[in-house]
């Protein structure tokens, strides 16, 4: 770990007042109501979590008059971290039970059932994580219209908005987290969220989705390895791996209701990614310990699963059990059946 209701916002929690209204319908909060948090946790994979985490970061300092302290998880890392804090911003991190506490405040857009008692949850699934920061932070005159570009951008890419006229503009803004990392990209800039608009390294990006993305999806499709009736393993050469994966899902072509691919991390740890059309992905990475939203989902493998084969023998094992050994016939056989019965 490094440290530095379906279309309507939900925000609900104990002991809130209300300012009236923010700029786009939001009710305002007031800021004095908060406990100045100590630390503001996000995602560490992707745009979203950079952009939602720098921009409460933002907001804590016109707030506040200090630079809270960020950090940044992987879903299995965020399994594991106590919350210990007694004031924390949480963001791009689905809401459970363990941050239902007195003066957190969560803002998120993944799936959850669990309803807050004394949290402030900030709640959208329609939306990214770092719009529903950014309207945070416009309701206290921070917007700008760079951030509503880099803002709108996020939206198309952690929304997967393949429709949308930028989507390649927001793909190629969003692949500087995926290729580079968060904490590389968050040095680059320096903490400056504007500065992704223009950064030379876009110029990188969009080369590569040119000319890698069409060789990538060739030869992926052409190799994806069975892990069982429901779910296929896609190997990755070079190319847009999310991008890929989504073509070969909307192409039709493969029996698979479910496809991952599989990336190693330089310290042994392999991350599953998983893509399906119907709300399957989601099911799955909760069942590998991972989390996400219904249709794009991850989760971090078991330590002892360090390379690729690994983890390919590990995935057919967990998503084909052995089927249980009838019992014996005769006297111990009989036991066991009554056994199994009562």
């Amino acid at each position: 770990m490094n440290q530095e209701g379906a279309g309507k916002r939900h925000h609900a929690g104990r002991g809130i007042r209300l300012a009236g209204w923010g700029l786009l319908g939001y009710p305002l909060c007031l800021m004095d109501d908060f406990v100045k948090p100590e630390v503001i946790l996000t995602h560490e994979s992707d745009l979203d979590g950079l952009v939602s985490g720098l921009l409460l970061q933002r907001l804590a300092r016109q707030v506040y008059g200090v630079r809270v302290p960020l950090q940044a998880y992987h879903n299995h890392q965020w399994r594991q971290r106590p919350m210990l804090e007694p004031a924390a911003w949480v963001c791009d991190l689905a809401f459970d039970s363990r941050l239902d506490r007195p003066n957190w405040l969560v803002v998120d857009h993944h799936a959850t059932e669990i309803v807050p008692r004394q949290a402030r949850l900030i709640h959208d699934v329609n939306k990214s994580a770092g719009r529903l920061c950014y309207e945070l932070c416009q309701d206290r005159g921070l917007g700008t219209p760079a951030l509503d570009r880099l803002v709108r951008l996020n939206d198309i890419a952690d929304l997967f908005l393949v429709e949308d006229p930028e989507f390649a503009a927001a793909s190629d803004c969003a692949s500087l987290v995926k290729s580079y990392g968060f904490w590389a990209m968050h040095a680059l800039i320096e903490g400056d969220l504007e500065r992704l608009l223009d950064h030379p390294l876009l110029e990188v990006m969009a080369v590569k989705r040119r000319v890698e993305d069409p060789l990538g999806e060739v030869w992926s499709g052409a190799n994806v390895v069975p892990l069982s009736a429901d779910v296929g393993f896609v190997p990755t050469l070079v190319g847009n791996t999310n991008l890929i994966v989504h073509r070969l899902l909307a192409a039709g072509g493969l029996p698979y209701r479910v496809l991952l691919t599989l990336f190693r991390k330089a310290n042994g740890t392999v991350i599953v990614s998983l893509r399906s059309r119907n709300g399957e992905a989601l099911a799955l990475a909760t069942r590998l310990q991972g989390g996400g939203h219904a249709n794009a989902a991850g989760a971090t493998l078991p330590r002892s699963v360090q390379q690729i084969p690994d983890a390919i023998h590990y995935l057919r094992k967990v998503l084909n059990p052995a089927p249980a050994s009838p019992p014996p016939a005769g006297p111990e056989g009989s036991l066991l059946r009554e056994l199994e019965a009562s």
